[in-house]
């Protein structure tokens, strides 16, 4: 991580307070949303939001991406992508509103239409703060995004959204939330970072961020079918209760890797453009993040898998316990989600970005047709090919990042074997845990018992053989929790210590 230089890892540690902070936070407030509205509304509100991440793909974001990968940044970069943005914008927003009622006819829920309304101003709120938003992760300057991140999600589902469910307002909660959340990402974003707002329709350099805009484009259609067409296909073959459940399942497996993508994808990505020509450096830094995913974060999704069902029944309740399955195969799989959202920056930093959709253009047609046989089926058989896919996208896309940094995949074989050995110990922990507190019945318990032994058994192993961890994970840690350097290195003399005594005996 070092190849990132200090403000990159600045960078990382502000934008992982930030997502910690927003992801306790959402945590929370979806908590209580779920148990005060329940699946059926919380599975039309989905429906909604179906269609309005499609349609924000088309509001023109590509635009403002192009400010991320630019060397340098003009005026007339920054007028031209809001000037695109917010027309395409004003045209995405019409023609969401003007099509709510066959898409909500589509998806056999007629209360779906009031949502995709609604939600569709969105659209132009989203697309009119890309600018200033990029321009703030250009600048590394994740205190002000994640500040921003945290404060809409507090006006929006604190203030709002919790108030107008405890009243009764069913669907129009998480519409009305979810707007002020975007209000407020616009107002503040500009705020922190003002730009110049006289429309530009086109100039000397249009021509590269057009091109780049198609290509985030293309790419955004690709990854939105990966995506949602499980979502798609539950509505429509299912029902607004099935749909509620699974999508809650799938937010609550997302939870922990939202946090980690959104503390590292972007940081990566904007300091990555800097040693687009380092390709050694940013190489190493690429490896030592797969192999932390590898070593830390897979055990831990192993260890939320095993205690799935613990967990929906303490968080959720009675009325969601249908979701436990499919929140453990869905934690199985989202470590592969972890290392596909760190592998495309690799791909759009190496001149590769056509790779990324090109790539997963095929998978989009085998996960049509898996989805399509399975999902009739329930949710465990839709849950069961999100993962499979998942899993897909992740080595299709890891395996090109790999061969454009020239990096051999055997190289990750040894930090593959920690990590299932850390998650061994986690099954070790949680089987302890669950049989210890059986007969009591009580969820709380049972969660509580199964993390701490967990966390003993972690603590001892890795106490002992500091080296489990192996060198890349261990100066990624040392890197962000310096404190863990007196501890690992006093084990490593005390190790060294007692090879010494045995030789000598």
């Amino acid at each position: 991580m070092s190849g990132l230089g200090q403000p990159g890892v600045a960078a990382v540690k502000w934008s992982t307070a930030s997502t910690l902070a927003r992801f306790a936070l959402q945590l929370g407030a979806q908590v209580m949303l779920a148990r005060t509205l329940g699946p059926e509304i919380f599975g039309i509100f989905a429906i909604g939001m179906v269609v309005l991440t499609f349609a924000s793909f088309l509001s023109g974001c590509g635009f403002s991406w192009s400010l991320l990968q630019r060397a340098t940044v003009q005026a007339e970069d920054i007028r031209f992508a809001l000037t695109w943005q917010i027309l395409v914008g004003l045209l995405t927003m019409a023609s969401v509103f003007g099509l709510a009622d066959g898409l909500a006819a589509y998806f056999r829920e007629p209360r779906a239409q009031f949502v995709i309304e609604w939600l569709s101003l969105a659209c132009l709120l989203t697309a009119a703060s890309g600018p200033s938003t990029y321009l703030l992760q250009r600048d590394l300057n994740f205190r002000a995004v994640g500040l921003i991140q945290v404060g809409s999600y507090c006006a929006g589902y604190l203030l709002v959204g919790i108030p107008m469910a405890l009243l009764g307002f069913g669907t129009g909660t998480l519409v009305a939330a979810w707007l002020v959340q975007a209000g407020v990402v616009l107002v503040a974003s500009y705020a922190m970072k003002p730009h110049p707002l006289k429309p530009l329709f086109w100039y000397a350099g249009a021509a590269t961020a057009v091109s780049t805009g198609r290509a985030v484009f293309v790419t955004n259609i690709v990854n939105w079918l990966l995506n949602n067409m499980d979502r798609v296909l539950i509505a429509r073959l299912l029902n607004a209760q099935a749909l509620g459940l699974y999508n809650v399942a799938y937010n609550m497996a997302a939870l922990p890797n939202s946090l980690l993508l959104g503390a590292l994808q972007p940081a990566f990505l904007a300091a990555g453009a800097r040693l687009q020509d380092q390709l050694p450096r940013l190489s190493r830094v690429y490896l030592q993040m797969l192999a932390s995913v590898l070593v830390l974060v897979l055990p831990a999704f192993v260890f939320l898998a095993l205690v799935a069902d613990d967990l929906v029944h303490v968080l959720y309740g009675q009325a969601w316990l249908e979701a436990g399955w499919v929140l453990q195969i869905l934690f199985i799989s989202m470590p592969a989600y972890v290392v596909w959202g760190l592998s495309t920056p690799v791909l759009w930093n190496t001149g590769h970005k056509h790779y990324e959709f090109a790539l997963q253009l095929p998978l989009v047609m085998v996960g049509a047709a898996g989805f399509y046989v399975f999902a009739g089926q329930g949710l465990r058989s839709a849950a069961g090919v999100a993962a499979a896919l998942l899993v897909l996208r992740a080595a299709v896309i890891c395996l090109a990042a790999m061969r454009a940094l020239h990096i051999q995949w055997v190289s990750l074989l040894p930090h593959a074997a920690r990590g299932l050995l850390l998650s061994s110990l986690c099954l070790i922990g949680v089987w302890l845990g669950q049989n210890a507190t059986a007969r009591l019945g009580s969820a709380w318990l049972s969660l509580l018992t199964s993390g701490l032994l967990t966390l003993c058994v972690l603590a001892v192993s890795v106490g002992l053989r500091p080296q489990i961890l192996g060198s890349p994970t261990t100066d990624m840690l040392l890197r962000f929790f310096p404190q863990l350097g007196r501890v690992l290195n006093s084990q490593r003399l005390r190790t060294r210590t007692d090879v010494i005594k045995e030789q000598q005996s």
